[in-house]
């Protein structure tokens, strides 16, 4: 017998499943922010995905008369976010280096999921349901939103793809190719720079590529094993035993002839080996720069086939080229392993030509200095310091310095060597050339801690350090105290020493040299890492005078050097001060917009150095000698470069102009940029991917919203834009970016549209996100934690109880009230302002207590109404301070130094003794302890604290008992106030004075 399954249509069952699957889509959500790979494709899928859940909320409340025809597309919904939920899940799971290479799929399936939901949803629009015509139109225009949707992979991503790419077409053999790759992978995806942790990701990545799942794709399985093979080449997936083992084994297998190159491996133009091959259309090769010299002569036919030949018709000899590399690296393994006799010889020239080809080596290739350590050639090097010829000391400095550079493994070999620091040492009392060889290495050398001891260890070291940093070769001398700032260990009096006798002469040649010599010190001076306390003591003596004179100078180097010492130099607030009142803001703008300079980098620089100067304004000795800096004709051409330059420009600009608004003087500028429309600018700046760039905006954007003057940006502020401000708080992980994005929402105007854009965008359960995370991150920044509070007071006005209904879910109330206890003055101020609007509707929210008959505590026992309100009342329901256990935090709050949070928090409490509530709520208050905190605000400094209080005073002494309680703690402040206070204040405090029997209720006080 047949049987069938019965749908249930009702429209309770069609609800239930809609709020379940928005349920699960946001346990999607959550998965999708877990995710550390394509993090931002991923952010944009998971803010569709969150719209997609809320309205599926908001459809769930509505009566659907149509669910058999929506029965499929809600099942096939459920499997769409399921599809959503495991690419979550697989990309959270799955080893990092497989997900950075299989990027491009992940985002064609993420871009599918979204125009899939996007279809789907679309479907809601078409039936028949009892939901507003807004709320129709809103998820038309997500729908719309979600087919239009684009991923793209970063830049760097793309760049790293086409690289492997290349590589793989190329057959590139270079370690430091695959070492870059593999590193900036690594970077890209999370992993920590450690080499044996990328190695063991890289060996699961290996492994996981083994799996069976794999190998039935063969296409995909050959591109893996390609890219294996490639990144396999990388050093930091070797050890240094498996290296070793590996050159071993090949050298011994190649014998000790030297191999003659193939003919095909001769150029036929000049008869050279050649270095990169190329083919012509004839099917001969030649060395590229040879062919194309050829074909720019004039010559139009090939020159050995005379066949025609064009440009375009050259392609690289790969294959060739390889066969050529490897015949290269053959001969240059048996020529490193067979010189060892000779270099070791008596016969001082056969030793100087060794050196030359090992020196030739060095500088060659990576590979080709790997192969002169696994020889052990350091200790047989490091031994030709000790000999007489200078020529041969010189040339095995050189090659050490070159073992040496960005290589730790080799400077402890060199360290290790018997007396091997102590024949450098020695190097450095010899000729300038030597001298100046030596101080290289030992700088080198400086940068390892490994080998720090032994360098401070060898006596007369630091003496003759010390002597160098103050003879008159000008590099040397750098070179020294570079390496005494290295030696960890030395006491800091023997640096400053050194650094005393450094500046002096640095100083003197600034001062008084000749430009060309000023040029070079200033380059010194750019290049030397300063303390705070160096830089003040270098403008104090006089070096910005001779600066500001290069920055004038016609020639562009001259002003590059003194741009690049100005930008160290002028990091010290004091410094940049002086700069300003010398007048070097001119020259600096001048260059700044100068569109034919010479040196690139030159405009960056000079935007740092006029950065500092923008911090040092900040300062309180700024403020008190009123020091100006900008005019609003340089405030308009300095932010127009904001949208001409590029991010590492705009970052530079952008930190300049918080700066400055962060400066006491900031009005003028804010309200040159506002008039400009600076806004719309940053609002654009805001969307973009660029982290840096974005935060920096959204920054800027907030200081132009704090004074309260919304017309000048309010138009730029669409829900785009409040969306995009959302999305930054949810997704960031820069504190200082979601305080300022809070901030600016917390700023926006609070008139109904912009407020219900804010909730249709989420803001409400970001800004509860904000304010929890207090609980799970001691350290969270508190600006944070004031802009939620703040921002969250325009959702608890007492007008919206919708609103507030929507804000009170989830135990919002019972968050505040905890920040009553932990949050700073001015987030207790905020938090105070939102329980008063909840308290104001509480009286209408209590629910009447119901005459359940006479034998009603037969069956339950009652409900117990709330002593204020009359009725039953609980937290979410009816926002009851009672419930909430609200009262005693705010009472404390009374005794904050801030006015602000005191006169919040009394505005909160009255509302418990407003009109009926009157006799009631006293009583509350008095079981709080209220009472002297409020009669010790009679006497705070802030005018309308005191009135409130004595308002809320008055109110409490109209009842009998609580008069006769505390009248009289309250009568000396209040006889204060008759004769010190405001006009105001003396006539409330005239009438409770009246209301105590103290003053006549005629009293000319009245």
């Amino acid at each position: 017998m047949a049987s069938y399954v019965v749908v249930d249509a009702s429209p309770s069952v069609t609800s239930n499943i809609l709020l379940v699957i928005a349920q699960f889509i946001f346990e999607t959500v959550d998965d999708t922010r877990q995710v550390v790979v394509q993090k931002e494709n991923f952010e944009k899928f998971s803010s569709h995905l969150e719209r997609t859940a809320f309205f599926l909320k908001e459809l769930s409340t509505c009566e659907i008369n149509f669910f058999e025809r929506l029965h499929d597309t809600v099942d096939d919904l459920k499997l769409e976010i399921k599809v959503a939920k495991q690419l979550a899940s697989e990309c959270r799971n799955r080893n990092k280096i497989y997900l950075f290479l299989n990027c491009r799929k992940i985002i064609d399936d993420i871009e599918k999921s979204t125009k899939n939901i996007s279809k789907l949803m679309s479907l809601f629009t078409l039936g028949s349901m009892d939901v507003s015509s807004e709320v129709i139109e809103q998820l038309r225009i997500l729908c719309k939103n979600m087919l239009d949707a684009e991923y793209q992979p970063a830049a760097v991503e793309e760049e790293i793809l086409q690289k492997i790419e290349r590589g793989i077409e190329e057959r590139n053999v270079d370690r430091s190719y695959a070492n870059n790759l593999l590193v900036r992978i690594a970077e890209s995806v999370g992993i920590s720079s450690e080499l044996s942790e990328i190695k063991v990701e890289f060996e699961n990545f290996k492994h996981e590529m083994e799996n069976n799942e794999l190998r039935s794709n063969g296409t995909e399985a050959l591109r893996m094993e390609q890219i294996i093979l490639l990144l396999g080449k990388a050093d930091v997936v070797t050890t240094p035993k498996e290296k070793e083992t590996k050159y071993f084994k090949k050298r011994n297998s190649l014998g000790r002839q030297l191999l003659e190159p193939l003919q095909s491996f001769y150029c036929p133009i000049t008869g050279d080996v050649m270095v990169d091959p190329v083919e012509t259309s004839s099917g001969h090769s030649f060395e590229r720069t040879a062919i194309e010299k050829w074909l720019e002569e004039g010559n139009d036919l090939c020159p050995l086939t005379k066949t025609p030949l064009k440009r375009i018709s050259l392609r690289p000899n790969r294959t060739l080229h390889q066969s050529i590399e490897e015949w290269r690296n053959r001969n240059t393994m048996i020529s490193i392993a067979s010189m060892k006799p000779d270099i070791q010889s008596s016969n001082e020239q056969e030793v100087l030509n060794c050196l030359e080809k090992l020196h030739d080596f060095c500088v060659g290739s990576e590979l080709h200095r790997e192969w002169i350590v696994m020889e052990d050639y350091i200790p047989i090097i490091t031994g030709l310091l000790c000999t007489k010829s200078h020529e041969i000391r010189l040339l095995a400095l050189t090659i050490l310095y070159c073992l040496a550079k960005d290589a730790d493994d080799n400077k402890e070999i060199i360290a290790k060597v018997d007396d091997g620091i102590q024949y450098i040492v020695r190097s450095l009392a010899r000729k300038i050339e030597e001298s100046t060889m030596a101080l290289k290495l030992l700088l080198e050398l400086s940068r390892s801690s490994a080998v720090m001891n032994f360098i401070g260890n060898v006596q007369g070291c630091i003496l003759l350090l010390v002597t160098l940093v103050n003879s008159d070769d000008t590099q040397a001398a750098k070179y020294a105290l570079e390496v005494l700032d290295n030696l960890a260990f030395l006491d800091q009096n023997v640096i400053q020493m050194a650094r005393a006798k450094y500046f002096g002469p640095l100083l003197h040649r600034l001062c008084t040299g000749p430009m060309s010599t000023q040029m070079i010190m200033a380059d010194t001076l750019a290049d030397m890492e300063l303390t705070d306390h160096n830089k003040l003591d270098l403008f104090r003596n006089g070096a910005l005078k001779p600066l500001l004179q290069l920055l004038v100078h016609d020639a562009e180097e001259y002003k590059a050097a003194a741009v690049k010492a100005l930008e160290n130099l002028s990091s010290v607030a004091q410094n940049g001060l002086q700069m300003i009142r010398e007048g070097a803001t001119h020259p600096l703008f001048e260059l700044l917009f100068c569109h034919t300079l010479l040196f690139p980098k030159l405009r960056e620089w000079v935007a740092i150095t006029i950065m500092h100067l923008a911090r040092s304004i900040t300062v309180q000795e700024a403020s008190e000698d009123q020091v100006s800096f900008l005019k609003s004709e340089d405030v308009f051409k300095l932010f127009s470069l904001i949208s001409l330059s590029g991010p590492s420009m705009q970052q530079t600009l952008l930190c300049t102009f918080h700066a400055i608004c962060s400066s006491p003087s900031s009005f003028d500028v804010r309200t040159t940029l506002r008039q400009i429309s600076a806004v719309k600018v940053l609002v654009q700046l805001c969307e973009l991917d660029d982290h840096d760039v974005r935060a920096h905006a959204v920054k800027l954007f907030h200081d132009l919203t704090e004074d309260g003057d919304h017309r000048t940006f309010s138009e730029h502020v669409n829900t785009r834009c409040i969306e995009t401000l959302v999305r930054i708080i949810r997704t960031s992980r820069d504190e200082d970016e979601i305080a300022a994005a809070m901030g600016i929402i917390s700023n926006l105007p609070r008139d109904f549209q912009m407020s219900q854009q804010l909730l249709d965008s989420g803001a409400v359960e970001v800004i509860f996100d904000c304010l929890t995370c207090r609980n799970t991150h001691a350290s969270y920044k508190k600006e944070v934690i004031e802009n939620a509070a703040q921002a969250l007071s325009r959702f608890t006005v007492s007008t919206k109880p919708e609103w507030q209904k929507k804000v009170a879910e989830g135990g919002t109330i019972l968050v505040l009230v905890s920040l009553l206890a932990s949050g700073t003055s001015l987030t207790k101020q905020n938090v105070a302002v939102s329980l008063k609007q909840f308290s104001e509707s509480s009286s209408n929210l209590s629910k009447p207590m119901k005459n359940m008959g006479p034998f009603s505590c037969c069956f339950k026992p009652p409900e117990t109404n709330c002593p204020v309100h009359h009725g039953i009342c609980s937290v979410e329901s009816s926002f009851c301070l009672l419930e909430a256990n609200a009262v005693k935090p705010l009472v404390m709050v009374l005794g904050e130094q801030d006015s602000g949070a005191c006169e919040a928090s009394l505005d909160a409490i009255s509302t418990l003794i407003d009109g009926e509530k009157l006799q009631n709520g006293v009583k509350v208050l008095e079981e709080a302890n209220a009472f002297l905190p409020i009669i010790k605000l009679l006497n705070s400094s802030c005018t309308r604290l005191q009135e409130k209080s004595l308002e809320v005073l008055q109110r409490i002494f109209r009842l009998v008992e609580f008069k006769q309680k505390y009248g009289n703690f309250a009568q000396m402040s209040l006889v204060d106030i008759t004769q010190r206070g405001t006009s105001n204040a003396k006539s409330l405090a005239a009438k409770i004075l009246a209301q105590l029997n103290v003053l006549h209720e005629q009293s000319s006080f009245f």
